[in-house]
């Protein structure tokens, strides 16, 4: 059998596709490294390291939006605030859909989904402009601890600097759009992956060089990368599990054709039928308020309370981390798994499932997916709280213990499996072989 990689670049559309994906992604670390306009570079490295070799950390809240945005945040760059403002519009807007009837209507008309589109993207721009008014706040009061952070005046700056910040956001989310369309896998998710990935070899660095000094010891880390293996395992086989509900067709004689029948017909419920979107999902929500708090808390006295609250390896931020994921995870199935209309479709199409009555198909099929969704979002909550209780057991630094486990693992693995789907899907359409050794990526039946 011919190696499957090599069949990959065989095929010219796959190979276009993963060309115009990499040179995307290529854009997006380059933008992670140019500055704002009014921001001295080397001055904000050096505040940076001299609060990490004071504390061992430049900023717990600093390093959770770096883990986001792929170091961009902390090199004020033009591409800071990653595309997480794009992602909490979205979530609004879903949520909108379900409140406002009439929004929900205008949805299902004709060129609905595109105005829905404007929409999003109109609110995106005004959370871009808050977030990045909140960062150049954060700015000025770094400049209070440091000489000549700043090289232009205060306004200039924050003008500036929302103008820049904003765009770079609405640009991401173009490049994520864009590989969507033309490239491989899902583009908004891929920009998040690629950011995790990037910080990948910092921190590994990082973690040589603490041990090396002796502040960690070395079974510690050989115990932690044996759960980071354990983990991943577990995360694949979560992520590709299913539970198959039997459907039984009638035949239906049309003209000299006979429709229907179809032997061994199933519909796969997946364990975790929203993937890592209510990771992603809980992630953007908490990011936002907590970014507004550390940047601004300073000179606000209750907010500087919400930002020592929410430490991102804090007991409140990770009970409502578990919370909101849980909450997404039913959200985001109820969307996209509608039961009743799941239902339709199979009376329609003269289908039945064994030992249900047609009645009572809506009920049958949403008593499954609670019972599956439930212990699909616990476990993916227990894996987005892991690094929180490696840094507590372990002493682990905290930009180390978020690429080593939960959200970073849910993330990568999560995305990987469906880029690789999409390839599989490519590659046998054009009568290649798949990735795997049966030409298919299995589910598992549950």
């Amino acid at each position: 059998m011919a190696n499957p990689l090599v069949g990959i670049f065989r095929v010219k559309e796959l190979r276009e596709r993963i060309f115009f994906t990499s040179l995307m992604l290529i854009v997006f670390r380059l933008g992670a490294f140019i500055p704002i306009p009014g921001i001295n570079a080397q001055v904000l490295n050096s505040y940076f390291d001299s609060m990490r070799n004071q504390s061992g950390s430049r900023n717990a809240i600093v390093d959770y939006l770096d883990f986001f945005a792929g170091g961009a945040f902390s090199n004020f760059s033009v591409f800071m605030l990653g595309i997480m403002p794009y992602i909490s519009m979205s979530i609004i807007m879903q949520l909108l859909l379900i409140v406002f009837p009439k929004l929900k209507k205008i949805s299902q008309e004709e060129g609905g989904r595109k105005k829905i589109q404007a929409y999003q993207r109109i609110g995106t721009v005004g959370v871009c402009l808050i977030q990045s008014f909140a960062v150049t706040q954060y700015a000025q009061s770094i400049s209070r601890h440091v000489e000549n952070l700043l090289s232009i005046n205060l306004l200039p700056f924050t003008l500036l600097a929302m103008l820049t910040v904003t765009t770079g956001t609405m640009f991401l989310m173009w490049v994520g759009e864009q590989i969507t369309k033309r490239g491989i896998g899902n583009g908004i998710s891929l920009l998040i992956f690629a950011g995790i990935v990037a910080r990948l070899p910092h921190g590994l660095w990082e973690l040589i060089g603490r041990v090396r000094n002796g502040d960690l010891n070395l079974v510690f880390v050989v115990v932690v990368f044996a759960m980071f293996v354990a983990v991943v395992t577990l995360v694949v086989y979560e992520q590709q599990g299913q539970r198959k509900i039997p459907v039984n067709y009638a035949k239906r004689i049309v003209g000299r054709k006979m429709y229907g029948g179809a032997p061994n017909a199933f519909i796969p419920f997946k364990i975790n039928p929203s993937g890592v979107i209510p990771v992603i999902f809980a992630s953007s929500i908490l990011t936002f308020p907590l970014q507004i708090a550390q940047t601004i808390g300073e000179s606000v006295t209750w907010l500087n309370a919400v930002s020592r609250a929410l430490t991102p390896n804090g007991t409140l931020y990770n009970i409502l981390y578990v919370l909101l994921i849980v909450f997404f995870a039913y959200f985001y199935t109820q969307v996209t798994l509608n039961p009743i209309e799941i239902a339709k479709n199979i009376r329609e199409n003269g289908g039945s499932i064994p030992g249900i009555r047609s009645e009572k198909i809506e009920e049958y099929l949403t008593k499954i997916l609670n019972r599956i969704v439930l212990p699909g979002s616990l476990y993916l909550a227990g894996i987005a709280v892991l690094p929180s209780l490696i840094q507590y057991i372990f002493k682990f630094p905290t930009s180390i213990s978020y690429l080593m486990g939960g959200t970073s693992l849910l993330i990568m693995v999560g995305v990987d499996l469906d880029t690789m789907s999409q390839i599989e899907g490519l590659l046998k359409m054009h009568h290649h072989d798949g990735l795997t050794r049966k030409g298919r990526l299995r589910g598992r039946n549950l």
